[in-house]
């Protein structure tokens, strides 16, 4: 576990942050917006587990994936190196298949979609569209370091499959898809 005994350094006060091997950089490098914004998504999701009832299956979902966010969050501020003194956390293909064994048990209680959806339906709904979103932005950013320096393959496909998972959870609060709000091509023209 990670012991903080002191929240403000001081370090940062000049535009740099270390990363989780020490090595600094820039607070507006590709990486530290890659996991900053995994943050982002991180909080958005505490957001919408607050609009869900404590204990149930959704909750149970969400408290996972927060955590599986930060799993996510150190494995980005750790850049990839041989034979690291100690090993990084990285997320693992479990964590994936997870993901998908969840969105298939989700989405088996959904009729199939006949238009796209617009965020919103109930307020978890509302803020998991927020996160998927976010979760997006954060792929690009992911992708987009991954095209300048190694990144764990399974992170991303994680982060991929994620925002996969907050689309279907929105649609399965919704009343398995009943109260869902889908867009009406051309409707107020």
């Amino acid at each position: 576990m990670v012991q903080l005994t002191r929240i403000y350094t001081r370090g940062g006060d000049k535009g740099k942050t270390s990363l989780g091997d020490g090595t600094r950089l820039a607070k507006h490098a590709k990486r530290v917006a890659a996991y900053g914004t995994v943050d982002e998504a991180n909080a958005t999701l505490g957001i919408a587990r607050l609009h869900v009832d404590p204990g149930t299956e959704a909750d149970t979902m969400l408290m996972r994936i927060q955590n599986d966010m930060f799993d996510l969050g150190a494995d980005l501020c750790t850049p990839e190196q041989k034979d690291p003194p100690y090993p990084p956390l990285r997320m693992v293909a479990a964590q994936v298949t997870r993901l998908e064994a969840e969105i298939d048990q989700m989405n088996a209680d959904l009729s199939p979609l006949k238009s796209f959806v617009l965020p919103g339906g109930s307020a978890a709904s509302a803020h998991l569209h927020l996160a998927r979103t976010i979760i997006r932005r954060a792929e690009r950013l992911m992708t987009e370091l991954a095209d300048e320096e190694a990144v764990n393959p399974v992170a991303i496909q994680y982060v991929n499959r994620l925002s996969d998972h907050a689309f279907v959870m929105a649609r399965w609060l919704n009343d398995k898809g009943a109260g869902d709000v889908l867009w009406v091509p051309g409707e107020n023209r």
